[in-house]
C-alpha cells in the first residue's frame, strides 16, 4: 500500500527516496517511449540516490502502490 518507512532487513530509512526514484523512472520511461536514449538507467538512479544495499534496492524496486485501488473501500 504505502512505501515502508524503513528497510525490513537493515533498517535504513528509504521512504523519502521512493518519490525521487519514481519521478526519475517515469522520466526514463518517457524517454524510452519517445525513442530517445535515456541519460540514466534505473540502476544508476538508485546509485545516485545512495541506495547501495541489495535489501534496500529490493524494497524500492518491488514496491507496488495500491493506495488508489484500496481507497474507495474505506
Amino acid at each position: 500500500m504505502i512505501i515502508p518507512i524503513r528497510c525490513f532487513t537493515c533498517g535504513k530509512v528509504i521512504a523519502p527516496l521512493y518519490d525521487q526514484y519514481k519521478k526519475r523512472c517515469e522520466d526514463y520511461q518517457k524517454a524510452l517511449t519517445a525513442g530517445e536514449k535515456p541519460k540514466e538507467t534505473p540502476q544508476m538512479i538508485l546509485d545516485d540516490l545512495g541506495v547501495e544495499r541489495y535489501c534496500c534496492r529490493r524494497m524500492i524496486i518491488s514496491h507496488v502502490d495500491l493506495l488508489k485501488e484500496a481507497a474507495p473501500y474505506e
